[in-house]
């Protein structure tokens, strides 16, 4: 579902339950009602999805080491050839070496340079 989408559905909600007057004994608890629907349904389709896919990065990268073929946010594919803290060093040839931040490693890839089998398995 698009982010546009849910807006719109959204609002239509709230201008549903605008126009609709309130019924005598009705309580300030039931107008919230569609808000709070509508934040449980943002966070189980949103934000659950996007945290359990930050955890699996940053597994990943916690797991890199020396030898591993590589892809970068820029792009770039090369081998590990060392690590330190938040740098890897990344040779892409001979004697190419280019540094980033642990941050930038987007997957790791096997020999034939496709994603590696447990990630694939996502």
């Amino acid at each position: 579902m698009k982010l546009t989408a849910l807006l719109v559905t959204f609002g239509l909600t709230v201008s549903a339950f605008a126009d609709q007057a309130p019924a005598k004994g009705s309580s300030a608890l039931m107008g919230l009602l569609p808000f709070v629907l509508m934040f449980v349904v943002m966070y189980l389709f949103f934000i659950m999805p996007k945290q359990k896919e930050m955890k699996k990065l940053d597994a990943m990268r916690k797991t890199l080491k020396k030898g591993d073929k590589v892809l970068t946010s820029a792009g770039i594919i090369g081998i590990v050839a060392n690590i330190e803290d938040t740098l890897v060093t990344v040779r892409t040839g001979n004697d190419t070496k280019l540094d980033f931040e642990r941050s930038a490693i987007l997957r790791v890839l096997d020999d034939k340079g496709e994603i590696k089998t447990e990630e694939k398995a996502k």
